[in-house]
């Protein structure tokens, strides 16, 4: 009997077009949008040269050494070619003003009794120019103090040893990959297709329950036992949803080509607890609220957007603000729970993480089921 219930409720699931869409289409249909408007976000050929003024007068001619220096790591008006750090104008005092304060330049460059930068406000590119300065001072400094004291030292090598930068300091990345905010997108995008899962959920319980549908009134009467009965339901609708879930992984991996990684085997763990979630998320709001079906589907998808965005959906960095300012929501945010779950599978080599997500969707999941099944349970009609 339980395999006929089984069977019986996974061919009116498939039927239902409509949740179909917004389970499967809709998702794709997002995926393509964010392909489109992401793929080339992270584009190391987006830098653009900083633009930089020079005060051109006797007291910049007579500093050769700055001058050969600033020409070789900067373009002028008529040069061309590959992009280096600057790109200097080179003006008058008056017109430096002029430029700086249009927005035209970063800041400008004059000489008194020694090196000026003027900037009209700070940021990176102002920070850039001010360090490239203050190493040429130092660099400036320290070769003139060698010389004072040893002037065959340029005959050593003085020069060539200055101008080697030796790094005493090793890198050493903390993940196996290289940080990619575009695949984060994706993540989310699992994440938001697994609590869309709910609306299967919110459709098998309003088939058993009979206050919710005619149909549950003949449920109720049916002998059938009403456990076994919802189940089956679950069953059919996790079974629906994980393959509407594998259509779209393999949409994302084969048709959009985004890495998820290698572990295949803690993908489908990851998928088959997230679609469960999702689907126990949907069976809890409908026993909880006792409304409308439209009120439920708008709790349903306006929760999951919610959860969906606290993620990192529309804004990248607000998954990190909400993991320093306000941390017990991550962790009790099913979507931010998947999400972290593909993040650690990607990123790291070990599993601590991955598992620690895993257990606190396992957990969310159970409080959902339980919750639903203390309610269906319980239920008895005075009349149907």
């Amino acid at each position: 009997m339980f395999i006929h219930n089984y069977l019986y409720r996974l061919k009116c699931i498939v039927r239902d077009k409509q949740i179909m869409f917004w389970t499967l289409l809709f998702p794709i249909v997002l995926a393509i949008l964010f392909n489109l408007a992401l793929r080339n976000i992270h584009s190391t050929e987006n830098f653009t040269e900083i633009k930089v003024g020079i005060v051109d007068d006797d007291e910049y001619r007579k500093n050769t050494a700055f001058i050969n220096v600033i020409e070789a790591v900067s373009s002028s008006d008529n040069s061309t070619g590959t992009k280096n750090l600057f790109h200097v104008i080179y003006t008058s005092m008056e017109e430096a003003d002029k430029l700086l304060e249009d927005n035209k330049i970063k800041g400008y460059i004059y000489f008194e009794d020694e090196i000026k930068l003027v900037v009209k406000k700070s940021g990176i590119d102002q920070s850039i120019i001010k360090g490239f300065i203050d190493d040429f001072v130092q660099t400036s400094s320290t070769v003139l103090t060698i010389i004072n004291k040893d002037p065959d030292a340029i005959n050593d090598g003085l020069l060539n040893n200055v101008a080697d930068r030796t790094d005493y300091l090793k890198e050493i990345t903390v993940s196996k990959s290289a940080p990619n905010t575009f695949v984060n997108y994706f993540y989310t995008l699992i994440a938001m297709a697994c609590l869309y899962g709910g609306f299967w959920g919110l459709k098998e319980v309003t088939a058993i329950q009979a206050d919710l549908s005619p149909q549950g009134a003949r449920v109720s009467v049916a002998p059938t036992h009403k456990v076994k009965l919802f189940l089956a339901s679950m069953l059919a609708a996790t079974t629906v949803q994980l393959g509407v879930i594998a259509v779209l992984l393999g949409y994302l991996t084969i048709i959009l080509k985004i890495d998820f990684g290698n572990q295949l085997g803690y993908i489908a763990l990851t998928c088959i607890i997230g679609t469960f979630t999702g689907v126990t998320f949907g069976t809890c709001i409908t026993t909880v609220v006792k409304k409308s079906e439209g009120l439920r589907i708008g709790i349903l998808i306006g929760l999951s957007m919610i959860m969906s965005f606290l993620s990192g959906m529309m804004y990248d960095k607000m998954k990190y603000i909400v993991s320093t300012k306000v941390p017990i929501l991550g962790y009790i945010n099913p979507a931010n729970l998947i999400t972290d779950s593909f993040y650690s599978l990607y990123y790291y080599d070990t599993h601590t993480r991955y598992f620690k997500d895993i257990a606190l969707l396992c957990i969310i999941a159970g409080i959902f089921s339980l919750i639903t099944y203390l309610v269906i349970r319980r239920q008895k009609y005075a009349s149907l």
